[in-house]
């Protein structure tokens, strides 16, 4: 079941979602080579509690970690800790904030220092993606619509679109129903309403689509070794459109 947020519910969730984005700008200032995964983690954790939220991650099914944080060939899941961070690698960055019962949930991939072109446009094109699904996002599309442009603008590219970790949807609980890939066939999957909650998160591998899980039964990597990269934000359903709740504030 969907479930449909009421207005009180979605002014939970911007809060939640505020404070993920002001925790990924932390995580954007803080990237720098020789800082450690394990010290991001300690200044998202810290951030979030003192928002009066709690990270949505640590504890989740046993998760270690306040924060995901997966470097280069790490898609999704990677745990936080001694490894340093050196010019060149990519890091998606993964945020769960939980506010008075409510979920954000917000994803970003940053690059350390000087990263190479190639890295770059992995980038650009799956931030792109994400952007080119939202833009779909409003009342009575079908939802496998909003999926095929993410897929369409990712293939375009030559990239990969990873099929085993899709979106889904958000709220009181961290994962709710519908769950949303980033690929389909358009005009398929229930219809959007407003007051639906999601977070559309396209990921993309530069090489093939194939993923695995490391012996940690946590971290996700590419079986090719290749780069890949991770965008997320909460959206909810408008009357005429959409909203993104996990923006932060001017």
């Amino acid at each position: 079941m969907i479930v449909i947020k009421s207005e009180k519910e979605l002014n939970l969730m911007r809060e939640a979602g505020r404070i993920v984005a002001e925790t990924h700008r932390l995580m954007k200032q803080a990237i720098v080579p020789g800082i450690t995964t394990a010290e991001l983690d300690r200044i998202a954790d810290s951030f979030i509690r003192s928002q009066g939220a709690v990270p949505s991650f640590k504890g989740y099914n046993g998760f270690p970690a306040s924060i995901c944080a997966s470097t280069n060939e790490e898609l999704v899941h990677g745990f936080p800790g001694p490894r340093k961070l050196v010019e060149g690698d990519i890091i998606s960055i993964d945020i769960g904030a939980q506010y008075q019962g409510y979920h954000g949930d917000s994803a970003w991939t940053y690059g350390v220092g000087q990263i190479s072109d190639e890295a770059q446009r992995l980038l650009d094109v799956t931030e792109a993606s994400l952007y080119a699904g939202l833009e779909l996002v409003r009342p009575d599309v079908r939802l496998f619509t909003v999926s095929h442009a993410i897929q369409k603008v990712i293939e375009e590219a030559g990239f990969s679109v990873v099929r085993e970790y899709v979106g889904h949807g958000v709220g009181a609980e961290l994962h709710e129903e519908p769950q949303i890939p980033n690929y389909g066939s358009p005009d398929r999957g229930p219809r959007l309403k407003p007051g639906m909650t999601l977070a559309i998160e396209p990921m993309v591998n530069i090489g093939e689509r194939y993923v695995k899980t490391l012996s940690d039964n946590w971290t996700v990597v590419t079986v090719d070794g290749s780069l890949c990269a991770h965008f997320e934000h909460t959206v909810a359903v408008t009357e005429d459109g959409y909203e993104i709740l996990t923006r932060a504030s001017s």
